[in-house]
């Protein structure tokens, strides 16, 4: 699902020319997945790999985890060595430069007064998920 939403988030006229593929291969749970972006549209399909992917990365899901909550950013974990990566890893700042960030504070109704009440965030961070605990 983060995947899904970081390809509602890619702004496609930032990403008109951008052609490139990633892998991801988790071993740790012996999963792997092919992340495209052509056509300014990102898509994925988990259980395969591009065997001429532009970059390829190895990591643990748990790790991946605190990518996807904003805790680390995956250069950082590819640079300290939790991460494996081979090919280009500048990709990963190209898909990042056309991520959009929603603004939370859109006007709801006229007259409400619409602010902007969206933090500044690590682009590839998934959203806290809403409390339901009913308090």
């Amino acid at each position: 699902m983060w995947l899904d939403f970081l390809a509602i988030r890619v702004n496609s006229e930032k990403a008109a020319d951008m052609d490139f593929t990633i892998n991801v291969n988790m071993p740790d749970r012996d999963e792997q997945i092919v992340v495209e972006m052509s056509n300014a549209t990102l898509t994925h399909i988990v259980g395969y790999t591009e065997d001429d992917a532009t970059l390829s990365v190895e990591i643990n899901r748990s790790d991946l985890e605190r990518v996807m909550t904003g805790e680390v950013r995956l250069l950082d974990l590819i640079k300290d060595g939790t991460a494996k990566s081979t090919g280009d890893t500048s990709v990963l700042d190209q898909l990042a430069s056309v991520l959009d960030l929603f603004d939370l504070g859109f006007e709801l109704m006229p007259g409400t007064g619409a602010q902007d009440l969206t933090k500044a965030a690590n682009p590839f961070a998934q959203p806290a998920p809403a409390n339901t605990n009913g308090g």
